[in-house]
């Protein structure tokens, strides 16, 4: 080295770089986070499933930046002790509040091997991307789609409703839409969906620039299924009134009660006024997986496009949500934006055009698609399938141990795997709203609660697959125990 590049070198100072300077004892703590935390799943069940935070623990995070290092062993002594006990709690088995995946061990460990190799799936040609075509490949067939149609890995089902709606907007309104906005022509544009339809699904018409106004939500019937001809009928009445309909939003599992709509009949309404029919899947698409719940998706297969999670009904840890477009152009079209510093050769690691970027609004995306590659690997199709239909049928055993009791009141029945009901009393909104937060405060249980027909529900979405009749025995006894608390005179 020449005595000016050693000058030039001294003057860098010395190695910044943040690999340890001792791999050995960073070894011994890697393994003894990955022990604990095989520990705290294998023993989740022995664990409150919800604590409060308290006061001093939430303030112990306001503080300011490091401004230095610490040591890796105090930074996770300060995580087993104020950040795990106060997680969600939805690796455990008596969770049942929101549709939440309980996530399985494999898929961790899955995630732990992702983060090493810390690829950016946006594009390039390189193997991590192969695995998430995999993944399309095998959801298309698990949903009964079409050779040749396009799927991309996404946060959850809500950023993939709002992306079908971008589809949706490019069929109704070409691509170049992309550079001279809605215009005239796209004020007009309206879309159907279910008044039981995810909040998600106005929340991407609004960000799509359509204004939540432009969408139509349909009443339903007894089963909280959409009313597909009063649909038609509005669609009629929207097409003389100079409005332009361009999207359907049906559901395969609504979010109060798992109510599956007509997917047939929205599907031949569709055809019939040639609209983008999309599906929001976000846990019930993966039923296909099982052999009893698959007819009653009849329909799926039909769609234009289809949002669904991993992460719910599939148990990959969060998150893991994806998109499956029919028309791999439109899909394309909608989002595919080349520049120079993106340029595609034939050869060398900018090949492997299409990239994954060209079919999502994210450049930057990780590797969402091992920890579910390892868990499709893992268990197989028709263990994930017979897990999904277990949970069905703990949420018809919960059905019967309500209709059983006198003191509850069955407000929707297991149409899936989610039961609503309430506990009988004098102002029962009131007193079922503090039953709820009496239960999830004790730690033995976390449902949630939701409004149907105007009357406040206890709503119990069964989707852990750790989930077992004695956590839905524990769940009916605290109802009933906190409820007398709460309402003593009605006993």
């Amino acid at each position: 080295m020449s005595s000016a590049a050693k000058k030039r070198s001294q003057e860098l100072g010395p190695s910044e770089t943040l690999d340890p300077a001792n791999w050995d004892a960073l070894r011994a703590e890697a393994h003894r986070m990955l022990d604990d935390t095989i520990d705290y799943i294998a023993d989740i069940r022995e664990q409150p499933v919800w604590r409060p935070i308290p006061d001093d623990v939430r303030a112990r995070f306001r503080e300011g930046l490091p401004r230095g290092p610490s040591e890796l062993g105090e930074i996770y002594r300060q995580y087993s002790e104020l950040i795990a006990p106060y997680a969600t709690g939805n690796v455990h088995p008596a969770f049942m509040g929101w549709v939440h995946g309980g996530g399985n061990a494999i898929g961790m460990l899955a995630e732990m091997l992702a983060a090493g190799l810390n690829a950016n799936l946006g594009g390039r040609d390189h193997m991590p991307i192969e695995v998430e075509r995999q993944i399309t490949e095998w959801t298309r067939t698990m949903l009964g789609f079409p050779q040749g149609a396009s799927g991309v890995f996404v946060t959850g089902t809500s950023m993939a409703n709002l992306m079908a709606v971008w589809v949706a907007r490019t069929a109704a309104l070409g691509k170049e839409a992309r550079q001279h906005g809605l215009g005239g022509e796209g004020a007009l544009l309206t879309a159907y969906t279910s008044k039981a339809a995810h909040g998600c699904i106005s929340k991407a018409m609004d960000l799509a620039g359509f204004g939540t106004d432009a969408l139509r939500c349909m009443p339903v019937d007894r089963s909280h299924r959409v009313d597909v001809e009063a649909m038609r009928i509005q669609i009629r009445r929207d097409r003389e009134a100079g409005l332009r309909p361009f999207l359907v939003v049906g559901s395969a599992g609504t979010v109060d009660v798992g109510a599956i709509d007509d997917l047939p009949g929205l599907s031949a309404l569709c055809r019939e006024e040639k609209l983008w029919f999309h599906v929001d899947g976000a846990y019930g698409a993966l039923g296909m997986l099982s052999a009893s719940i698959a007819p009653r998706l009849a329909g799926l297969e039909a769609a234009d496009s289809v949002a669904l999670d991993f992460h719910k009904w599939g148990q990959v840890p969060y998150d893991a949500g994806f998109l499956l477009v029919r028309d791999r152009q439109r899909h394309l079209d909608t989002f595919a934006a080349p520049a120079v510093y993106l340029r595609r050769e034939t050869r060398g690691l900018a090949a492997g055009s299409p990239w994954p970027c060209d079919l999502s609004p994210d450049l930057s995306r990780g590797f969402r698609a091992l920890k579910t590659w390892f868990t499709l690997k893992a268990f197989g199709s028709e263990k994930l399938g017979a897990m999904i239909e277990r949970t069905c049928a703990l949420a018809r055993y919960l059905e019967a141990k309500v209709l059983a009791e006198p003191r509850l009141e069955l407000l929707a029945g297991a149409q899936l795997n989610i039961v609503c009901f309430r506990y009988r009393a004098d102002d029962a909104d009131s007193v079922n709203r503090e039953i709820v937060a009496d239960i999830q405060e004790s730690g033995m249980a976390a449902p949630s609660t939701t409004t149907l027909n105007g009357k406040l529900a206890i709503r119990a979405a069964i989707v852990n697959h750790r989930t077992d009749a004695r956590d839905l025995d524990a769940l009916v006894s605290s109802v009933l125990e906190f409820g007398a608390r709460r309402s003593p005179a009605a006993n």
